[in-house]
């Protein structure tokens, strides 16, 4: 057990403005994530952050989130772990439930052109955070041919199944590839969880998943049962973000409990606030109708996010003793080749392709990849320029 360097006050100030102001989704989460705790506070090295990301990319759940929990379990304790999450998630997670309770917060031509220019921000968040983990991780030909391989396997089908396929593969190569320059960890990751707690937090994880599917048998729309819909899409969703979004519409839709243009619209709310898009899991709860309103909301919320967290916990205990072991390094090399090779393949699949329809749009993304690389605007200021510009454009096609 190391001794903590931060208060959970700090983690929560630090990661309420990121939940102000990080647009973009999962993958551009991690680049704000790498550019404020890597490059500026410098909370954790480069390749302690980049395992983080590996670890995230294994695990189910939301990807982003856990690698934010556990920034703030290691900064604070699990008052900073409870601080990262809720400071990340509270602002997109009460956007979306006013949403659900009100008028739509995006409609006519000047809402669609608004949502259009922050996809096209996203288009160069997801950029800058590709390019910046390409030049850490892959500096190299057998990383970087593992990283192009990596985003082949992703591209031809982008689902949970290939992107664990990818990593896999990745840390096949890189036992093969990789093993020169082997050496031990430039930094420790400090998780202040003990093995006992972590073995609990994956008894727990596996427990609440056989014991909600029992406890909803006979009680189709209860409660309980949109509670269960909710920890069971957490549980077995990889990568997060967008790919949790069609187990959610299986859980919801299909039973009934909200109709697809509810869910439709939803979905579009949650591409324009900031933070973790699994906080859609909130709107969803509060318009589903085993349990609508505000209860609907803490169920979706807390149903969602859950499982993702109590694996990650129990599973940092053991993380930073196989990574650095002189196979695991290796392994390492490549897998961390492949996630930039899954990014990349995100980059083009779906954010450019669903975001960019026309020259002046990709200008656009351009611009904004220019603002945060080269002149290093703050993205809170790239995010309003580039809702300004796509208000002017208006959605095009």
């Amino acid at each position: 057990m190391t001794k903590v360097s931060g208060s959970a006050l700090e983690v929560l100030r630090v990661f309420l403005r990121l939940g102000l102001t990080s647009f973009g989704g999962p993958i551009a989460h991690l680049g704000y994530f790498r550019e404020e705790f890597v490059t500026r506070r410098r909370w954790v090295d480069d390749a302690s952050f980049s395992d983080l990301v590996a670890l995230g990319q294994f695990l189910p759940g939301p990807a982003s989130s856990q690698v934010g929990f556990a920034l703030g379990l290691g900064r604070a304790g699990f008052l900073g772990g409870l601080a990262a999450w809720t400071g990340f998630t509270l602002p997109s997670a009460v956007l979306l439930y006013l949403f659900a309770r009100g008028a739509p917060l995006v409609s006519g031509a000047l809402g669609s052109g608004l949502l259009h220019g922050l996809k096209l921000v996203a288009v160069a968040i997801v950029g800058q955070a590709v390019f910046g983990m390409a030049r850490t991780l892959c500096p190299d030909r057998e990383r970087a041919a593992v990283a192009l391989c990596g985003a082949f396997v992703a591209s031809t089908g982008f689902t949970a199944l290939r992107q664990i396929l990818a990593i896999a593969l990745g840390g096949l190569a890189g036992l093969l590839f990789c093993r020169a320059g082997e050496s031990r960890p430039a930094g420790a990751l400090s998780v202040h969880v003990s093995r006992r707690v972590g073995m609990a937090c994956l008894a727990v994880f596996a427990l609440l998943l056989v014991l909600l599917q029992l406890g909803t048998q006979g009680r189709p729309h209860s409660p309980l049962a949109l509670l269960n819909a909710f920890y069971r899409s957490g549980a077995l969703v990889f990568g997060g973000g967008h790919v949790v979004l069609p187990l959610l519409r299986g859980a919801v839709v299909v039973p009934g409990w909200v109709s697809d243009d509810a869910f439709l619209a939803g979905y579009g709310a949650a591409q324009a606030v900031p933070g973790p898009l699994f906080t859609f899991a909130t709107y969803i709860g509060s318009v589903a109708s085993p349990s609508p309103g505000l209860l609907g909301a803490a169920i979706g919320l807390g149903g969602i996010f859950l499982p993702g967290l109590l694996v990650l916990t129990g599973t940092l205990p053991f993380w930073d003793l196989f990574r650095r072991k002189a196979p695991a390094q290796a392994a390492m090399k490549g897998i961390n080749a492949a996630v930039v090779g899954i990014l990349g393949a995100a980059l083009y699949d779906p954010v450019f392709t669903t975001s960019v329809r026309r020259p002046a749009d990709f200008a656009v993304a351009l611009g904004c990849f220019v603002l945060l690389t080269s002149w290093r605007l703050a993205p809170v200021a790239v995010v309003a320029l580039g809702a300004a510009a796509g208000c002017a454009l208006g959605p095009g096609l």
